[in-house]
């Protein structure tokens, strides 16, 4: 007896990441599956797929944040009992895809007694059945490690490189927030043929979220800045930052970054600092409230989907980056 396989690919989203998901199957041109989650009375989730998926390839995207009805806690459960239903209704290879993968920060301890989260987060879906782990921007290289399977890190650089360069402005400076992003954005100054700076800062040690930028290594007089961050959480760096880049004489500053957390008093720094234009991904959603005259939203759903597509198909997803998203 011989049997032909014909791989069958399955895309399905928690309610966190819906939007994000539909843009994704859009350009894969695959529909939506739906996981059909529900809650009980006292809050357990609980999920059952619509239709077969055994044998298939299926994707489960959810980003861990929260949203309307949910805290990123809820997200992240969600998207670990998704990947425990799918290995239980056989699914051929599970890839747990997060945009934004939570908990990302906690990658290392600083001090005594605190855990290591990335860590058990990548736990959490390995005992789930996850075979394959795909998020955007992870906070640092080193969490690649955590997942014990492939992990294919994407990056949002192509989305925010092309943006950049269709402003025609051929005086740019690319400024790292930090010391700890250079190599990130000196990638960007390769593409984009511009120069290098970087914020020396100090963080308060007596309050949490709390930085002081110091001074500005580098030419910045008169020039376009473009302030680069994996994610705004705060807001306390990049606004620092872009003040001192102010009062350093910057003609204007853009801040691009991938992840907008936007927590707390976020917002209102960013319409308050000297910034002119804020870019930021869809990798989390942005509520009302959370959008300003001066922030353009780019869409990474064509980037997921073409490496969805490459792992589906089983080809090489450093090509669709040129080797630039390896950390």
């Amino acid at each position: 007896m011989q049997l032909i396989n014909h791989k069958k690919l399955h895309v399905v989203a928690g309610r966190a990441t819906q939007a994000l998901a539909t843009d994704i199957c859009h350009e894969l041109g695959v529909p939506l599956g739906s996981p059909n989650i529900a809650e009980f009375a006292n809050g357990e989730l609980h999920v059952k797929y619509g239709e077969s998926i055994r044998g298939s390839d299926v994707f489960i995207v959810q980003t861990h944040t929260a949203w309307e009805g949910g805290s990123i806690n809820d997200a992240l459960m969600e998207h670990v009992i998704m990947v425990d239903a799918a290995k239980r209704a056989s699914a051929k290879r599970i890839t747990v895809v997060a945009p934004f993968y939570g908990y990302s920060r906690q990658d290392r301890k600083a001090s005594g007694r605190e855990p290591i989260t990335a860590r058990l987060v990548a736990d959490l879906f390995s005992v789930a059945g996850a075979d394959r782990l795909m998020s955007v921007d992870l906070h640092s290289g080193q969490i690649q490690g955590f997942f014990d399977g492939p992990v294919d890190h994407l990056v949002a650089m192509p989305v925010l490189v092309d943006y950049l360069s269709d402003m025609g402005d051929d005086d740019l400076v690319i400024v790292s927030p930090d010391a700890g992003r250079m190599k990130v954005a000196e990638r960007y100054t390769n593409l984009l043929n511009a120069d290098l700076a970087y914020v020396h800062k100090r963080r308060s040690t007596e309050e949490m979220n709390a930085v002081e930028a110091k001074e500005i290594i580098g030419h910045v007089a008169g020039r376009t800045c473009v302030l680069i961050d994996d994610m705004i959480d705060t807001g306390g760096t990049i606004c620092a930052a872009a003040d001192l880049l102010a009062e350093n004489g910057a003609g204007k500053v853009i801040v691009a970054t991938t992840h907008g957390v936007f927590s707390g008093p976020a917002i209102d720094r960013l319409k308050n600092a000297a910034i002119e234009k804020v870019l930021v991904t869809d990798t989390l959603p942005l509520p009302p409230e959370k959008q300003i005259d001066k922030m353009e939203v780019l869409s990474v759903a064509p980037i997921i989907a073409r490496a969805i597509s490459a792992v589906f198909e089983d080809t090489s997803v450093s090509e669709i980056f040129g080797g630039n998203h390896l950390a």
